[in-house]
């Protein structure tokens, strides 16, 4: 049989069998460091052809929990535990205390943090990111890209884009480490005091390259995120672009029920 049916609609074979290797994996059948069992095996176990079992391999791979080893097989992957990823990582008290945003969330959930700094200089600002500036598209912004690792996995890249007329007077903004509190301390140091930061988020697939800097089979599920952050004068002063490891995070909001 190559399909069930759920409330009138058909559940192809393949995605059925993805389903069940995904809850052992989450179940813990499956467990960190085991093969998946092989094509032959899981065609006898099954009962279908090894293109329906090939095609449901596909599935179990976008799910971010397998990874594929040459000449191997796929093997599960270990998982850090879930970090959350909540609206409080923003406290002012968090910059004042000296810790800037992703150390002070990972110290709060008993997690090792990395911070890895891919690139600081000038760059071209596109026309998405000019827009959240309030700048001409090509205005020179300085960027700062870095790699985030929990426990040694990494997790998430971002890209902060800041105006030049903002960072060209702060000097720490232009060095790896900042300093205590991260840029945002050095920015309200500086008089740009945050009133708000604002996120949009969208889920997709990982571009190839993508996977293969976090470390996820090709495909894997993936968070974008884009924050500006609004000065009390309602300046945006950094777009941090950012791209997460979607089975490393839960994201949490408090949210007013009132004006």
């Amino acid at each position: 049989m190559g399909t069930a049916t759920g409330g009138g609609k058909a559940v192809p074979r393949y995605v059925q069998i993805a389903d069940d290797i995904v809850q052992q994996i989450r179940a813990g059948v499956l467990s960190a460091g085991d093969m998946v069992p092989s094509e032959s095996e899981l065609v006898e176990r099954y009962g279908v052809a090894g293109g329906t079992i090939r095609k449901a391999m596909v599935e179990v791979r976008a799910s971010g929990l397998v990874e594929t080893r040459h000449g191997k097989g796929s093997l599960v992957k270990a998982r850090p535990p879930v970090r959350h990823r909540s609206s409080d990582r923003f406290r002012r008290t968090h910059r004042q205390e000296g810790r800037a945003a992703y150390l002070a969330e990972s110290a709060q959930s008993g997690a090792e943090a990395k911070v890895s700094v891919l690139f600081i200089g000038p760059l071209e600002a596109s026309e998405e990111i000019a827009g959240r500036l309030g700048v001409t598209a090509g205005t020179q912004v300085l960027a700062r890209r870095r790699l985030y690792f929990r426990n040694g996995t990494p997790v998430e890249t971002a890209t902060s884009y800041l105006p030049w007329d903002v960072v060209k007077d702060i000097p720490e903004l232009f060095a790896e480490n900042p300093g205590p509190g991260g840029i945002y301390a050095r920015l309200e140091g500086h008089g740009h005091v945050f009133a708000e930061f604002v996120e949009t988020l969208q889920a997709r697939p990982a571009a190839k390259a993508e996977a293969t800097e976090l470390s996820l089979s090709p495909g894997a599920p993936v968070v974008h995120l884009l924050r500006d952050a609004v000065t009390e004068e309602g300046r945006v002063v950094e777009v941090c672009d950012t791209l997460m490891a979607a089975d490393q995070f839960v994201f949490e909001y408090r949210i007013p029920a009132r004006d």
